[in-house]
């Protein structure tokens, strides 16, 4: 197979070419040849990482977690998204090095040969020059570009899949595991409420103090920002003396019949004559005479069944399946737009050969003015509402804007008020402080370094639309010893309060140790049977949970008992018995699927841990 001759010119790639580009965009083929700049962001071992490389990452990221926050941008942490980004290219740099160090490699005939099986490329069960040369143009690569994608992207999936498929778990770490998630744990809950205690709790300014010093590092603060804002909303704007005349609604039924005739796209036929056979002046004259004879009075489908090299429309009357513009280029796309239904047109000029082109605007069915004057009617009334509000606005904003005060959209609109928030934060969840674009107003540099006045109009994605005013500015850091007094008072409180609780139920903890349970003074403690529990089944509170099952085995008759401190109450964990259910309590399916996710955990922290290890080793500047 001669895969990587010269091009052979054609259509029918380009037009496929969404559906191509798919199957090989799984392995990753453009991620790695993105090209252009060549300033190098980072080294690795003397291997450059390019500027672009660490751009398009840092995009590509930052869209993925774009969709998780419902594309609000403030929610995102970029030093993070730019930090991961980096270190998936040094991570992945230092892992094509070692491959080429271990000789992991496909040859250029094993390349080839995987290429030659794409489907992609393939017409007819055979390989298609055309098809792979037109991909090419289209991702911009050459073919040793993409031979070199393939090759690293190869080396790369062999390299990893050592780690994530072939992870070396034996059967007895499996039951162990499988003893864990199926252990069955009886247990009993008391809870202690904290209220009593915290009413005889002193914490004296020297207690504070102490703390603060001792624990000032989880005394933080997010950045926030206390706001005065207004709402206007469309509803709030009496739209009075609007009415639709008939001049509005018969402009708008020839605007409504001009978009219906306009989304119905136009028959279009070619005849393609090539110069891959012969010279261009040939092509050109032989592409004259057929039009000339087309004028004579030949049909032209009889004309491109006979002179058309384009395989996939001559026997079609030479009707393109599939226009798009863009596919010929823009001269094929201009003639094509000054072409009146069932005219033809002279040969015209592209990259592929010459055409002659013919173009059949199908009938449009559109609606009566009758039928529709009723929607239209609604359409234009809806439209001139908007201006009205759109005007409202504008002058709103040149008052509000002009005397730094949110008070005047007040005083001009009846029922909108001023509204007051503090300590809003990026993560606040509100109808209007929640919205991204008043957020983008709220969080920037201009507010951080001082602007407090009112701000022009925010358009909300609601429809609404708000002006804010900031009061004041709290930059995100460690809270001074002022800030977190409240915090700190709270919890030394809380902290006392559940010490007072214990050292009142410690004898009865001492006494389980040695104890039956069924001997034990419990005085104030009254256990309620909370049932029994796995691991697997997370039903418990996860403090609840974590201590219950770190308890030790008790002796028959014996309870292991602990506390936990929960908020406002210090609960009392015990559990009676433990069971370990027999091998066969999960069937087949369950342990196989519980190897296979014991697997993929121990592979990923394998392949996690030899990157890790490579980081160590390298010369990364």
């Amino acid at each position: 197979m001669e895969a990587f001759r010269k091009v052979i010119k054609g259509w029918l790639g380009k037009v496929l070419l969404v559906l191509f580009l798919t199957p090989l965009a799984l392995v990753g083929i453009e991620g790695y040849f993105s090209g252009g700049s060549s300033d190098a962001a980072k080294s690795v071992n003397g291997t450059e990482i390019s500027q672009k490389e660490l751009e398009s990452l840092t995009k590509s990221f930052k869209e993925q977690y774009l969709s998780y926050a419902n594309g609000d941008e403030t929610l995102l942490n970029q030093s993070f998204i730019d930090q991961k980004a980096m270190d998936t290219l040094v991570s992945r740099t230092l892992l094509l090095q070692q491959a080429e160090e271990l000789g992991i490699s496909l040859s250029d005939q094993q390349i080839v040969q995987m290429i030659a099986q794409q489907p992609t490329f393939q017409q007819d069960g055979k390989f298609s020059d055309a098809l792979y040369e037109n991909y090419l143009k289209s991702i911009g690569m050459t073919n040793r570009a993409l031979v070199e994608s393939l090759r690293k992207d190869h080396a790369l999936k062999m390299l990893s899949s050592t780690f994530l498929d072939y992870p070396l778990v034996s059967p007895v770490e499996m039951q162990q595991i499988a003893d864990l998630q199926t252990e069955q744990r009886h247990i009993h809950i008391s809870s202690i409420n904290l209220d009593s205690y915290k009413q005889d709790v002193k914490v004296s300014d020297a207690e504070v103090a102490a703390y603060y010093e001792q624990h000032k590092g989880s005394f933080t603060q997010p950045t926030s920002v206390d706001v005065d804002y207004v709402v206007l909303k469309p509803s709030d704007i009496q739209a009075q003396g609007l009415a639709v005349t008939d001049a509005e609604l018969q402009e708008a039924y020839t605007a409504f019949v001009a978009t219906q005739k306009q989304a119905v796209k136009p028959e279009v036929k070619h005849i393609l004559i090539t110069a891959d056979s012969r010279s261009d002046a040939e092509a050109q004259k032989l592409a004259a005479e057929v039009a000339a004879k087309i004028k004579a009075g030949n049909t032209f489908a009889q004309a491109a069944a006979q002179y058309s090299e384009d395989p996939e429309s001559k026997s079609k009357g030479g009707a393109i399946a599939v226009y798009e513009t863009g596919v010929f280029g823009s001269t094929f796309d201009q003639t094509v737009s000054s072409l009146k239904s069932g005219q033809v047109s002279a040969p015209v000029k592209t990259d592929y050969g010459y055409h002659i082109i013919s173009v059949q605007s199908p009938d449009v069915a559109v609606p009566s003015f009758e039928s529709q004057k009723a929607r239209l009617s609604e359409e234009v009334l809806t439209a001139k509402k908007s201006n009205a509000f759109s005007d409202t606005v504008n002058s709103l904003n040149d008052m509000v804007v002009g005397s730094d005060s949110l008070e005047v959209v007040t005083q001009e609109v009846k029922g909108v008020q001023v509204q007051k928030a503090q300590g809003v934060k990026l993560s606040t969840h509100d109808p209007v402080l929640s919205d991204a674009n008043l957020k983008v107003k709220l969080f920037n540099d201009d507010v951080k370094n001082g602007d407090r006045n009112a701000s022009s109009s925010i358009q909300l994605a609601n429809g609404d639309v708000a002006w804010i005013k900031v009061r004041d500015y709290h930059a995100a850091g460690e809270q001074t010893l002022a800030e977190a007094k409240p915090r700190v008072q709270a919890q030394l409180i809380e902290d006392k309060a559940a010490a007072l609780a214990k050292a009142k139920i410690q004898k009865a903890l001492d006494e389980f140790k040695t104890k039956p349970a069924a001997s034990v003074a419990k005085g104030a403690l009254i256990f309620e049977d909370a049932g029994v529990y796995t691991r697997a089944e997370g039903l418990l509170k996860r403090d609840v949970q974590r201590a219950a099952f770190s308890l030790p085995t008790p002796k028959a008759g014996h309870w292991s008992v602990t506390t936990a401190k929960m908020p406002n109450e210090l609960v009392v964990i015990a559990v009676s018995e433990v069971k370990k259910n027999p091998v066969d309590v999960l069937s087949a399916e369950q342990r196989s699927e519980l190897v296979k996710l014991y697997q993929q955990l121990r592979g990923q922290q394998e392949f996690d841990d030899y990157t890790r290890y490579l980081k160590s080793q390298a010369k990364i500047k």
